[in-house]
């Protein structure tokens, strides 16, 4: 690999809750991503990216350190206390290799430690406060700092969090109207009575959401309206990377931290439930002279995979660290066909489960009951089932053995490589709920305890976790 004349840049993005299946480069048939299309074909998409650990702090602890829930021990949305001192960040080596960093949009929380600059922009909304225009918000101060960046001396690593597509979808026009035609009121459709009857989200469905919505369809149209708004806004972005002259010298990415449940597996329109819409995530790299253009990698690739790829294309050595993860290019380059054949699946969001995945079997294992009165074990045949419609742990126990050793085998191997428990097993108040402590005993108790709230409240409790971070 020649040396560059002078330092690369690195633009990160990372968008909350895009599910790669509802981006148009992924397949999906309505045009949902024309500019983040265009960015795949000027660079590499990796087509199966996959967020091993969600929710969000969760997934952002992988995304920035290379690392697996077992080093960073996060596997929480409202994780307690920061990462801990053995964890280095992206942005932590980075600045010790004298570049500047900004985030813009994740203060305080657990995964973004390390940045030099932290700036923010109002990222929630309510039906009350009208059509909410989080994307064009984060530009407003995303757009200053990019170039305020550019005129530095330093090469700079900026890390952009989207909030478009998170809930609440409140899209501005036309992305409201953008996929949709229908009347959202429609008194002959009760596709929303499940959703709205829901006790611990109904209350927060009902803050953001249209009063008397019957038609889910709706709701679908304006998550993909918000993502469409969002990758708009993403353009402005590398539009300006363009205008500054920067477009040669600087490596983006777009990552997504996990996907999001829409109308499936009665998990609404939230980012909870070890299923393929919300473990499956884009990724996709440009560099211009270093990547080639329109490249599509078939292999599996995990969060944990992208430090060790930006450090190796960014050219940052001496970095002595044993990441979980492992670079990428040797897919991109056909050298290797996938970094992963199988893996560990995580999730503390609503509920506490893991799993392990394979190309053609998933299994879901609770480690408590589930507000969502679900089975303790799921078991999925995703060649025959790729929507895991059909639980087939009853039917194929030998599967499931099978699968339940390759996962406590792992578990052992892991806990012996750190020292550490797992995670998941010692994070029993993931939930933060300050009226029960520990463990569920069942799901009733789940169902009765766990409540989101406003979308001030939903606000208002990841706040909390950010003032915990800090602490």
């Amino acid at each position: 690999m020649a040396p560059r004349k002078r330092p690369l840049n690195l633009v990160l993005f990372g968008v909350d809750s895009l599910r790669a299946d509802h981006m148009s480069c992924y397949g999906y048939p309505r045009l949902t991503t024309p500019h983040m299309d265009r960015l795949a074909g000027e660079g590499v998409l990796f087509e199966r990216n996959y967020s091993a650990h969600i929710p969000t702090t969760s997934a952002y602890a992988s995304m920035l350190t290379g690392l697996d829930c077992f080093s960073t021990t996060v596997v929480a949305l409202r994780h307690k206390g920061g990462l801990p001192d053995h964890v280095v960040t992206l942005p932590e080596i980075l600045g010790e290799a004298g570049y500047e960093t900004s985030c813009v949009g994740f203060s305080g929380n657990a995964s973004s430690r390390g940045f030099g600059t932290y700036l923010d922009y109002p990222a929630w909304g309510s039906w009350s406060e009208g059509r909410s225009p989080k994307a064009d918000r984060l530009n407003d101060v995303a757009v200053p700092e990019l170039e305020r960046l550019a005129a530095g001396g330093r090469p700079f690593f900026l890390f952009l969090r989207h909030m478009d597509p998170h809930a609440p979808y409140l899209p501005p026009a036309p992305f409201e109207r953008m996929f949709y035609s229908g009347d959202e009121l429609d008194p002959a459709n009760r596709s929303m009575d499940p959703v709205m009857a829901f006790k611990p989200f109904c209350d927060f469905f009902a803050d953001w959401m249209p009063p008397g919505i019957t038609d889910a369809d709706y709701v679908t149209a304006q998550y993909d309206g918000a993502v469409a708004y969002m990758d708009a806004a993403i353009q402005r972005l590398l539009t300006r990377l363009d205008e500054l002259g920067l477009r040669e010298n600087t490596l983006v990415v777009l990552n997504g931290d996990h996907g999001e449940t829409l109308y499936e597996h009665e998990c609404w329109f939230d980012h909870h439930g070890l299923y393929e819409n919300t473990l499956h995530v884009p990724l996709i790299l440009r560099l211009p002279g270093r990547l080639p253009e329109g490249r599509r990698v078939a292999g599996y690739s995990l969060h944990q995979d992208l430090v060790p790829t930006i450090l190796q294309l960014l050219q940052v050595r001496g970095v002595e660290i044993d990441f979980d993860g492992a670079s990428l290019l040797p897919l991109i380059d056909g050298r290797r066909p996938s970094n992963a054949s199988e893996f560990y699946i995580t999730e503390c969001t609503w509920m506490r489960k893991h799993g392990w995945r394979t190309p053609q079997w998933k299994l879901i294992v609770a480690l408590e009951p589930d507000f969502h009165f679900k089975a303790e074990v799921e078991l999925y045949n995703l060649v025959e089932d790729p929507l895991e419609q059909r639980n087939l742990a009853g039917r194929e126990k030998g599967v499931v053995a099978a699968l339940r050793e390759r996962l406590e085998s792992w578990v052992a191997r892991r806990e012996r490589e750190t020292g550490r428990v797992n995670p998941m097993y010692t994070n029993l108040d993931w939930h933060g709920s300050k009226t029960h402590q520990g463990p569920f005993t069942s799901s009733q108790q789940a169902y009765d305890t766990l409540h989101i709230g406003s979308v001030g409240a939903a606000d208002r409790l990841q706040a909390g976790g950010r003032k915990r971070a800090a602490q």
